[in-house]
């Protein structure tokens, strides 16, 4: 049955992003079908094998250990506040972002994540055939976040195709900063996140070959990655704390005004049609989640979470799906985990399109042209990530 459902799943991808698409002749099949392949792969080592186990055991172990020690620096100077009264989000969840983003710093002021994002972007791209600098973004996105991604290519911005730039932007739409995974990994289960973000990088290419298909000439070919400046290295600490903290206060803010706003509208819809605007989403996102492979017991709930995420964030919804998971099938619940590990939602096409607008106003000015086509195809990447993970459950 899981097979059908894949098939199913599959096929709503396809269907979506070939009626958008560009240029439908374009669309190069062999590409698509090694990344498909190299999914089916990819999930079946991390899902069932003791290599892929062991893997997803120790990435969780030590993200888990990231936001513990982070936790100690937020004990220390707010002396325990946050073990009274239960769980406090902020401080238990967000704060420790701060530690994380100053790990990442390091990393980066040692060259040690350009080499391996590199790399393993190169690797890719003899695989799919893509280009490289595709190859790159869409890696890069996955460890660096959707704004921070383009700095390293910032010099290239105005050169780059109206085309390719849309390949670039829903790679970034498509993915997560690792700077937040640890802050994932405390609401939802660690293993999910983990394949998510592996899932995601091939999903999201996939998605635009289908949407948004082109060739490359081996001169457009080229991948040019720009230093950052030099700083020193306590400069560097200082910088990716402040960075970390804003960070932590960013998605604050946005959990404060979106989770009210929410509340609000569900407030207003029982009020005047005795039903909440989260269900009544539910019920429109219900066959999407069908067809995904979701069990239709589940499906009304599912597609609640899911739109919830779409029209606000992800942290909404993955706090919302922590309040009805408990009663939902481990099948359900690890494709909606799955599906909220992106960046695909309404306000990060304000996110991504001021981004590319400070390095490039043209190109700005682009990426705000195509903002709701972003959003169809990292949405669409999310639903094949969530597809492929139920084909495992």
């Amino acid at each position: 049955m899981n097979i059908v459902f894949y098939i199913t799943g599959l096929a709503l991808v396809f269907i979506v992003g070939f009626i958008s698409s560009r240029d439908r002749k374009k669309i190069q099949y062999k590409p698509i079908a090694i990344m498909l392949g190299t999914q089916l792969i990819l999930t079946f080592i991390l899902m069932n094998t003791k290599l892929g186990v062991v893997s997803i055991g120790f990435f969780s172990m030590l993200f888990s250990k990231l936001v513990d020690l982070g936790v100690t620096g937020v004990d220390f100077v707010f002396g325990g506040l946050e073990n009274e009264k239960g769980s406090v989000f902020f401080l238990n969840v967000l704060l420790p972002i701060v530690f994380i983003s100053v790990l990442i710093g390091i990393l980066n002021q040692f060259k040690i994540l350009p080499f391996i994002i590199k790399y393993v972007g190169l690797v890719l791209s003899k695989l799919n055939g893509m280009g490289k600098m595709e190859n790159y973004i869409a890696v890069s996105s996955a460890v660096l976040g959707q704004s921070e991604v383009f700095l390293t290519v910032k010099d290239q911005m105005d050169a780059i195709s109206k085309r390719r730039l849309y390949t670039f932007c829903t790679s970034a739409m498509s993915a997560v900063s690792v700077a937040i995974v640890g802050a994932y990994m405390e609401i939802i289960e660690p293993r999910f996140v983990v394949i998510a973000i592996a899932l995601n990088i091939l999903s999201a290419l996939i998605v635009a070959s289908i949407i948004n298909p082109y060739k490359l000439s081996e001169e457009e070919d080229t991948l040019a990655i720009e230093s950052q400046k030099k700083l020193s290295f306590f400069q560097m600490i200082s910088e990716s704390i402040m960075d970390g903290f804003k960070v932590a206060i960013i998605v604050a803010a946005m959990l404060i005004g979106f989770i009210a706003l929410m509340n609000g509208i569900d407030y207003l819809f029982e009020l005047v049609f005795n039903v909440s605007f989260q269900t009544i989403l539910g019920y429109l996102f219900a066959p999407i989640a069908f067809i995904m492979g979701v069990p239709w017991a589940d499906s009304v709930q599912a597609g609640s979470i899911m739109a919830t995420k779409l029209v606000t964030n992800e942290f909404v919804a993955m706090i919302s799906f922590t309040d009805i998971s408990a009663g939902l099938s481990a099948k359900a619940s690890g494709m909606i985990s799955v599906f909220l590990v992106s960046f695909a939602n309404f306000s990060s096409i304000g996110i991504i399109t001021g981004a590319v607008k400070a390095l490039s106003p043209k190109q700005g000015d682009e990426v705000a042209r195509n903002g709701l086509k972003l959003l169809l195809g990292s949405t669409l990447a999310s639903v094949l990530s969530a597809t492929v993970i139920g084909l495992f459950l």
